[in-house]
Parts: C-alpha cells; sequence; structure tokens
C-alpha cells in the first residue's frame, strides 16, 4: 500500500549561520520554543556549534546555532570559524541570517561558500523593524544579487514578526527520514554545557570592554539529587587584573553574576541550585590546544 503525506514522517538538520551580532541565537531560540543558544547584545556570543531538537508526531528539527563567521585573530577564533563552516557540509536547510545594517561584502570568502550549496537557502534579513520599506526593497535586492537561489525571508526576531513563515517553510523542505534522536531530546549537549553558557551570558551581560571575551567556564563538579544541583564552576581569565576585576571588592561583582546565574539555572533545570564559582588565571587559553580540547572544543 502507498503511504499517504500524513503517514511520511520528516527529520533534517536545520543550520543557522551569518556574521556576529544579527540576533542567530535569539532566533534559534524562538524556533525550538526552548531557550537553547545564550544571547545578548555583545557579538561573539556564540562559541559552539549548539543543537536545538523540535519534535513534532509527524516531524523531527534539528536546528544548529553556530558561532558568528569572522576572519579569525588567535586558535578560539579559528575553532569557532570552523564550527560555522562545518554547518555547510551536513545541512538540509541552510538558514543565513542578516540583518539592515550588515553588508553582503563582510565575509564574502565564507559566502562564496555558501552559494555553491546545493541544499535549499533560506536567507533572513533581521531587524527590519529598525528600518522602512524602501531601505529594505534595497536591502532584498543587494542579497539577491549574491545569492541568487536563496528563498528571502524579511523578520525581526525581537517581534517575532515573520518567524513563524520561516518554520512552517522549513517544514515543507525538510526531507522524508525517520527521527535522528529520542522524541524526547531537545539538545545533543550534556547538562555541564548549559551551566557553562549561562554563566558565560551573565558574563557577557555585567562586564565590559575586553573581559567577556577573555572569559571560559569549566564545570568542575556537577552533583545532583532529587531536590538539588551542587555545582562548582571556575572562570578562567588571562590576566590577573582580569581576575580582580571578575571578583569585584571584596567580592562582591563574583556574588552578583553567581547569584543571576543560580536563579537563571534554577528556571532552567526546575531545580534548586547549589553554586560556587571560582576564578583561576590561565593567560594562554584561547591559544592553547591542551586548554581548547578541556573547554570542549574538538580540535582538527
Amino acid at each position: 500500500m502507498e503511504q499517504t503525506s500524513a503517514q511520511v514522517h520528516k527529520s533534517g538538520f536545520v543550520n543557522i549561520v551569518g556574521n556576529p551580532n544579527v540576533g542567530k541565537s535569539t532566533l534559534m531560540n524562538l524556533l525550538v520554543g526552548e531557550r537553547i543558544s545564550i544571547a545578548t547584545f555583545k557579538a561573539q556570543t556564540t562559541r559552539h556549534r549548539i543543537m536545538g531538537i523540535l519534535n513534532t508526531p509527524e516531524m523531527q528539527i534539528c536546528f544548529s546555532d553556530t558561532p558568528g563567521v569572522l576572519k579569525p585573530s588567535y586558535k578560539l577564533q579559528e575553532q569557532m570559524l570552523q564550527f560555522s563552516e562545518s554547518a555547510l557540509q551536513d545541512a538540509d536547510v541552510l538558514l543565513y541570517v542578516t540583518d539592515m545594517v550588515e553588508t553582503p561584502d563582510k565575509n564574502a570568502d565564507f559566502l562564496q561558500k555558501v552559494s555553491r550549496l546545493k541544499e535549499p537557502i533560506l536567507l533572513l534579513i533581521n531587524k527590519i523593524d529598525l528600518s522602512n520599506q524602501q531601505a529594505l526593497t534595497a536591502k532584498v535586492d543587494e542579497w539577491h544579487a549574491v545569492l541568487p537561489q536563496a528563498e528571502v525571508f524579511p523578520i525581526s526576531a525581537l517581534h517575532r514578526f515573520g518567524v513563524d513563515q520561516v518554520l512552517e517553510r522549513i517544514k515543507a523542505l525538510l526531507p522524508a527520514s525517520p527521527a535522528y534522536f529520542d522524541k524526547d531530546a531537545w539538545t545533543d549537549k550534556p547538562a555541564r554545557f548549559f551551566v557553562t553558557e549561562i554563566i558565560r551570558e551573565k558574563i557577557l551581560l555585567y562586564y565590559t570592554k575586553e573581559i567577556p571575551y577573555s572569559v571560559e567556564v569549566a564545570v568542575e563538579s556537577f552533583k545532583e539529587t532529587e531536590a538539588l544541583i551542587r555545582i562548582s564552576a571556575i572562570i578562567y581569565v588571562e590576566r590577573d587584573s582580569q581576575k580582580g576585576i571578575i571578583i569585584g571588592h571584596q567580592g562582591t561583582a563574583l556574588k552578583r553574576v553567581s547569584s543571576e546565574a543560580r536563579r537563571e539555572l534554577e528556571r532552567f533545570f526546575d531545580k534548586k541550585i547549589f553554586l560556587q564559582c571560582f576564578v583561576k588565571v590561565d593567560k594562554d587559553w584561547r591559544s592553547s590546544d591542551k586548554a581548547m580540547k578541556q573547554f570542549g572544543y574538538q580540535l582538527e
């Protein structure tokens, strides 16, 4: 007997790429319906390739948020670019996110690789709420000249305008396939990963200048009982002066970050959290293979 369309299960990988600070993480969270990626107003927030899985009875959509595309200056940024380039290799649908300010010449080399894809490309122009129709028309024409095969979707992730239309188009483009992950899965990352991301998000929000970009977080211990999760985390910085700034006068800055992170973790895990944060100096962590592997970056 021939299957009807209602009986065909669809699954696929929808990878999100683009330059920093165009709203990729906010869009990812909206599409998945869960808070998977940290989203702040600062560039280079996402450092890993983070998967969020949307399950329905008829389909499984594996969204993947990648670091913003940039020209690397040190080993960490080289790894971030590798994550973005890897997203071009296994996508069933590619979402290229830009905004009303960015121009296509910013990362021409990466866009050339995107233009060679045979898979469907959805070009999302975000933050249209900050512009007008005339400017949007010009921006659509500008991007269409660079990626003529892409379908263009003007959106505002902040106001969720156009996001539902993007999701419906993704569903239509997914290939017929069984689910890749268990139907109750919502990410491919372990619990410890989200602890480090939430702590790092608070650092991004509460510190200025170079401090957030010189910081990495590692979970030293994660012990869960029925009523409580006890977490010990280390915040790594590159210089002694940065350690002093993170800790603050009489420890007030570190206490604030720890308190905000604890509250966010309690919402995330829906459980009481006991969180201890310590600060250590590792002068070479952004350029050290050993340190990068410790923080979960898979170096080639």
